[in-house]
């Protein structure tokens, strides 16, 4: 089974309540949504009557709810953002106003427990998506530093690889220079969700350009503070570095440049330096190395409200709602 089939799968049987935002306005979105309602894989709900959904939603498998329609539901979700962001100076009717956008709104649900995750930014850019989850579901406990991943998917292995053929690249697309504590924050994100979305153990490489001290400077010392911290935190998680990409990947170099690592050669959760070097490596990878590219996921918050690109096909935002779903929980 492939990494796709099997997320699939897992999503059909846990069926959570995934929000699509986007489906009144975007037709890939509502494709999506009717696909994961007739395949079994989740519960979707839009937002929106029913009536003026479009012809396309006008299916019972599909949950509508209506802000306007529904003024209690409004005004309850409108007193849950007023609470967290009055300390911001928002008053509640800016609080009210601000609920009825279907983003904010399809994350409130989230953020009350009336659904289990989001999934936007086929319409929204991922400061948007990012700003409405951050305001409403806020990071996960003990986690300041919301970012992302990427899955990256070997097409060189075929459709029957297994999960040691799925690389986790953090973080690509949000914290822009990371300090050491948001680097060990990063990977402890990135490796919680590639244990409930993947399935199997996480093995951290915090990356550089040197391995084991063989080179020096501010951005080496950077990464061996954060993978401290990181070891202190997680010490039941493997974790190793500061090390260069072909040894956290490479067994056969692995065996000489670190020999007693228990993950160099044998790494799954990739911690870039910063976002350049994470962005640059993830599209390196996927244009010349014949690789498939999932995400970016975002990680580190409450519940799962993930984004999506903005030139994503209704197959890419069905397989990153089957994340957010094996996210939830």
């Amino acid at each position: 089974m492939s990494f796709l089939d099997s997320i699939r799968s897992r999503a059909s049987v846990r069926r959570k309540r995934i929000v699509f935002p986007e489906a009144s306005t975007d037709p890939r979105v509502a494709e999506a949504a009717l696909r994961v309602a007739h395949g079994g894989l989740m519960l979707p709900v839009v937002i929106g009557a029913r009536d003026e959904l479009g012809e396309s939603l006008d299916d019972l498998s599909v949950t509508a709810i209506d802000p306007v329609a529904d003024a209690d539901l409004l005004d309850d979700l409108a007193d849950h953002l007023f609470e967290r962001r009055k300390h911001r100076g928002i008053s509640r009717e800016q609080a009210k106003e601000k609920a009825r956008e279907p983003l904010y709104f399809a994350n409130l649900l989230v953020a009350t427990g009336r659904a289990d995750g989001c999934v936007a930014g086929a319409s929204h850019t991922t400061r948007d998506v990012l700003r409405a989850a951050l305001w409403t579901v806020g990071p996960a406990e003990g986690i300041a530093t919301v970012s992302s991943s990427f899955y990256m998917l070997s097409a060189r292995f075929g459709v029957d690889a297994g999960n040691q053929d799925i690389l986790t690249f953090a973080d690509p697309a949000v914290v822009r220079d990371p300090t050491p504590p948001q680097l060990a924050e990063i990977a402890l994100a990135a490796a919680d969700a590639r244990a409930r979305v993947v399935g199997d153990r996480p093995r951290v490489a915090f990356l550089s350009y040197s391995t084991r001290g063989s080179s020096d400077g501010p951005a080496v010392d950077r990464v061996r503070e954060a993978l401290a911290i990181f070891r202190d935190r997680a010490p039941d998680i493997l974790a190793d570095g500061e090390m260069q990409a072909d040894t956290a990947l490479n067994e056969a170099i692995a065996r000489r440049k670190a020999p007693d690592s228990p993950v160099a050669g044998r790494a799954n959760v990739l911690v870039f330096p910063d976002l350049g070097a994470a962005n640059i490596g993830y599209k390196l990878v996927e244009e010349l190395g014949g690789v498939d590219a999932i995400g970016p996921i975002v990680q580190g918050l409450r519940h799962p409200c993930n984004d999506l690109s903005r030139g994503s096909h209704a197959d890419d935002i069905v397989n990153v709602a089957c994340i957010t779903a094996l996210m939830a929980g």
